[in-house]
Formats: C-alpha cells, structure tokens, sequence
C-alpha cells in the first residue's frame, strides 16, 4: 500500500484542525523486518494511529513514546526484535533492527503535503532527509517534471539536489553520510476495461495496494461507483472518454469486458500506449484475432508488415493472463493478476521466498567453494 493511502485519511483530519502529530518513518532495517525503509506511521495527540512500521509488534510502543521522544525536536530511536533482547516488549524473535526517525509537524508538514500532491497525480518522487546535528528532519524532495523544493538552508541545496537525481536514476532508498536517500514509486494506475462482476475483486485487491483503479465499460448499468465503491472512477466507454484517458507508463491495463467489440476498441487504443502492463482475460488465440485484425488496419498495404506488427504486439500483452495459482471463481482469477501485475512491477521472480532463499544460499555455497578453491 502507498503511504499516504495509509496515514492519509488521519493526517488530512490533523492537518484540518491544525493538531500536532508525530510522523515515524523507517530509515533503515538490519537484519528482518516486516517493513522496509520507508515505511511511515501517524500519531495523534489522543493516541490515534494510522500506518505500519511492523507487522504489528513495534507500533503500539512506538505510539506510547513519540511525543515524549520528540519534546526537544527531531529523534531516531533503535528498535530491536530479536529474540535474546526480550526484556523489551517488541522482543518478538524476527531477528531484526530498525532505525526509525521521529519528527513533529513543524518539519513534517511540508513533506506530507508534497507526498500527498504526488499521490494524487501519480508521480515519482525524491527525498533526502538529514539524520544527523542541526539539519535532523531537515527535507529537500524532487517530483517527477518539478523543481527541486524543500525546507533545508542554502549551502545544502546543491548537494541534495544532486542526491534527489541520484535516488530518481537508482530508483532505491539508502542511509547516505548524514541523510536518508528515499524513492517513491508513481503511484501505480490501473485501468479495468469491463464492469462485470468478475472485475470487482481485481478493484478491491488493487485498492488495498494502493493502486489509483479507473473502471471503463459500455454497459452503463454495469459502470456506476456503487458497483465499484473502491474505485477511483467509474466511466461508460465513449470515443471521448479514450481520448481523455491519462495513461502513464507506470500504469496497467486489464480486459476483462468478456466482449470482442469493448476488447477489440480497447485494443486500438492501448497498443499504442507505453504501459507497464497490459493484460486480457480469456484464451491466447482469441487476443490473436483481435491483434492481428488491428494489425492488418494499421499496416493495409503490406501483409509481411502487418504480421511482424501482429507479433510484436502480441510479445507485448499477457494473454491469457494471471499466474497459475489454481483456484476457481472471479476472486481466484483476480488474485492471479494482481500477483503477475505485481511481479512484473516489482521485477522479482514471483518464487516462494523458501525456494528462493535455497537458491541464494546454494549460490553463496558455490561461490564460497570456488573462492576457496
């Protein structure tokens, strides 16, 4: 889930009524943890919280402290989960270190309110926070097609713009020499072609990832928000409607409209877009037809062409799509897309993480025999 979908909802109630808070983000973890840098909490001044920086077992000590912690200003505090250290109540044997920076309002609002603005416009963002003397929770952050803003003093501003570009080129988060380096992935759109009631669970799935969800269908019962509460919009397809449609390369699409004519017109359009992914539900030879009827329109002069065309289309789109899970019923096939969307995003293997931990200590084992050899 995005951090703002998390903390937003009690952080725009706080920033409203012009209450303090204290935001928690991660800065770094040894070790295991069930969060990664990054990862953020809010804490209100009666004690309401929203966010995770645990699975759980750090959040409620984290809360019970973070004013007290943060009375003289910005603070990092160490948190330990491993199993010797279980004189602390978040001594929960995960085995890990985690290195959080505690900050009140006054520093940051102003990363919150740019996080929120590129939340809802779906852009990447940088951000370089000091960790250390006078500039702690100091942030200068950098947002896809945006200058260079922040709130830390002059002499600083050239070093940190050059780390905001650092972090946009490795598209990772790092602890640097006195700052946190930190990435912040587009928000992720996801455009479901089709309003039947097998893409509903793919609209609950992807809401609760984070995912900015846009429904198109051109049954005008079958589209409306009440279907599709979680949905950021819910549109009849039109020839005016395509040509409004912002469509980033960062986003996926899915059809799923059980339609040729909905999929096919779907397909004259997004072909021609650069997407992150692009799925249709159904058997490999019928997006086939479709591709190389399109195929054939776009390239009426040339047979060889229009088959090459066809191809390299096809090369392009998951069809049939979704990994093979198993299961049966709309809410099984929505859990296979959702994990290859997300495999194709993330650029992991999609392994259970026991086989892929076997296959990394195994490499290690090699590697260390051949060294030694």
């Amino acid at each position: 889930m995005n951090e703002m979908q998390a903390i937003g909802p009690l952080w725009r109630s706080l920033h409203a009524s012009g209450e303090d808070y204290v935001l928690a983000t991660i800065l770094a973890v040894e070790g295991s943890g069930y969060r990664k840098a990054g990862a953020r909490m809010i804490v209100a001044p009666d004690g309401q919280r929203s966010g995770t920086i645990s699975g759980g077992c750090l959040e409620a000590e984290v809360a019970k402290k973070a004013f007290w912690h943060t009375e003289n200003g910005p603070a990092i505090r160490t948190y330990s989960t491993h199993a010797e250290d279980g004189d602390v109540p978040f001594g929960m044997g995960c085995g890990g270190v985690v290195h959080i920076l505690l900050e009140r309002r006054p520093t940051a609002e102003p990363l919150l309110q740019a996080m929120e603005q590129a939340f809802r416009d779906r852009l990447a963002m940088s951000v370089v926070t000091g960790t250390h003397g006078k500039h702690m929770a100091e942030h200068q952050w950098r947002v896809q097609g945006a200058a260079l803003t922040g709130t830390s003093p002059a002499d600083q501003v050239e070093t940190l713009a050059s780390l905001t570009q650092e972090a946009f080129l490795d598209r990772r988060s790092r602890l640097a020499e006195n700052t946190f380096v930190e990435w912040m992935p587009p928000r992720t759109g996801l455009l479901i072609v089709g309003a039947g009631n097998d893409t509903q669970p793919l609209a609950r799935m992807a809401h609760e990832l984070g995912w900015h969800v846009t429904v198109l269908d051109g049954r005008s019962h079958l589209a409306t928000q009440e279907r599709f509460p979680q949905a950021d919009a819910v549109m009849t397809t039109n020839e005016s409607v395509w040509h409004r449609l912002l469509l980033r390369p960062t986003d996926v699409a899915t059809l799923m409209s059980h339609s040729l004519e909905q999929d096919t017109q779907a397909l004259r359009v997004l072909l021609h877009r650069n997407l992150a992914y692009l799925g249709v539900l159904g058997p490999r030879s019928r997006t086939a037809e479709i591709v190389e009827k399109l195929a054939a329109e776009a390239e009426p002069d040339s047979q060889d062409a229009a088959r090459r065309l066809a191809l390299q289309w096809m090369d392009r789109i998951h069809a049939p799509m979704g990994l093979d899970l198993g299961g049966d019923g709309a809410a099984s096939v929505a859990l296979s897309i959702v994990a290859e969307i997300q495999r194709e995003l993330q650029q992991h293997t999609g392994l259970p993480l026991r086989d892929l931990r076997r296959r990394m200590d195994t490499h290690a084992s090699a590697k260390s025999l051949s060294t030694a050899g």
